[in-house]
């Protein structure tokens, strides 16, 4: 199924640790669950957290390669391939879309914030992927915007795909906790998601002032994983003024804690 007038969901995978690139468990069997009811895409327009620079780009190579970044970790990890192609309609859509605010990037592969997913949901590799990069000198409120802009392509049959972790501080990870975490981590999760819930708090406004949240310190040190969160967002509303868009339901597809100060939550807007 796949088709230009089928309006795409917005997913956002909580990609974890990269032993899930080779291992079977709850949270990559939700991965390939979430491709079964997700209409087959045209094309996939992939933000990894693990693509933070400094301004916004594109990546343009027609075949990119592998970048294994991540160490330490078994070599079967380093021998996986991920040969999916770009697509220069895509690209050339996100350029028209982001004007000034995007620059091309040659020689960019994908990393594992993108292939991970990626290898459980599409393992044939034959849907197009493009990255798009992570803006570090934007804040959240930018991020929503640049994802706002983005939101037509749902109409075009491209899924928009977040990677990326709710909670990712990697400071603080402790073996020891198992599949718990931290009381700070867990309220900032928790509140954030409350935020953007329209039957709950229903408070974008504050949803996009993440700083502000209780636990923000211990949940995100650096934002680098939790951006790819803002832009599905801004993609789930599309255009509009913040003040006066109407908050989405979601689900939550998983939503367990890992080593203290990790979370695994995936979410889905609009999921057929």
């Amino acid at each position: 199924m796949s088709e230009a007038n089928v309006k795409m969901p917005v997913l956002f995978i909580g990609h974890g640790s990269p032993m899930n690139l080779i291992e079977d468990n709850p949270w990559t069997k939700e991965w390939e669950a979430l491709a079964n009811l997700t209409p087959r895409p045209k094309a996939i327009l992939m933000i990894s957290a693990h693509w933070y620079t400094a301004g916004s780009f594109v990546q343009v190579d027609e075949k990119p390669g592998m970048i294994y970044d991540m160490y330490g970790f078994p070599d079967p990890i380093y021998q996986l391939q991920y040969p999916a192609e770009t697509s220069a309609e895509l690209i050339e859509r996100v350029k028209s879309l982001l004007g000034a605010e995007v620059a091309v990037k040659e020689d960019r592969g994908y990393d594992h914030g993108a292939y991970a997913p990626l290898l459980k949901m599409y393992p044939d590799a034959k849907i197009p992927v493009v990255q798009l990069s992570v803006n570090y000198q934007a804040d959240a409120r930018e991020w929503f915007a640049m994802g706002q802009k983005l939101s037509v392509l749902r109409e075009e049959g491209v899924l928009i795909l977040g990677s990326g972790d709710i909670v990712h501080n990697l400071r603080l990870i402790n073996p020891n906790m198992g599949n718990t975490g931290f009381p700070e981590a867990k309220t900032f999760e928790e509140t954030l998601l409350r935020k953007i819930n329209p039957e709950k708090d229903n408070d974008l406004v504050a949803a996009l002032k993440w700083e502000n949240i209780e636990g923000a310190r211990v949940a995100a040190e650096s934002p680098d994983h939790l951006a790819p969160f803002y832009y599905c967002l801004g993609a789930v509303l599309g255009e509009g003024d913040v003040k006066e868009l109407t908050l989405q339901p979601f689900e939550i597809r998983t939503h367990d804690y890992v080593w203290g100060s990790l979370s695994m939550t995936s979410l889905a807007w609009e999921l057929k």
